[in-house]
């Protein structure tokens, strides 16, 4: 399980990117679609259409990080911001979303086995 400190901001792109960004598209996208700062030691979390992919961009201080997790089956559950463009998570409802978790019923999804 991927697991952030309680300190570090999570950003959650509320509407999907191209999954052929790598590091500059997505830092790209955190600046322009988001207005964040790249560089603020957040990790921000980006989904496909399709919601199957998911890429995460983490500035540590010395690089970035591109992380990125393709389903085999079934869909994440995506939350819906009440501002279009970014929703701000605890890391650990970032946990349960990538975990298969959906956070709306805090149930497992069909699709999750351990």
């Amino acid at each position: 399980m991927l697991a952030f400190p309680s300190s570090v901001k999570i950003f959650v792109a509320v509407q999907p990117v191209d999954m052929r960004k790598q590091f500059n598209g997505l830092w790209s996208a955190v600046a322009e679609q988001l207005k964040e700062d790249p560089r603020s030691g957040a990790v921000f979390a980006f989904i496909n259409k399709d919601r199957t992919r998911l890429k995460m961009l983490y500035w540590d201080g010395t690089g970035v990080w591109v992380l990125a997790k393709r389903l085999e089956k079934g869909r994440f559950s995506w939350p819906v911001g009440t501002d279009k463009t970014k929703l701000p998570l605890a890391p650990e409802a970032l946990a349960l979303l990538i975990g298969g978790i959906e956070l709306k019923h805090g149930s497992l999804k069909p699709w999750y086995e351990r």
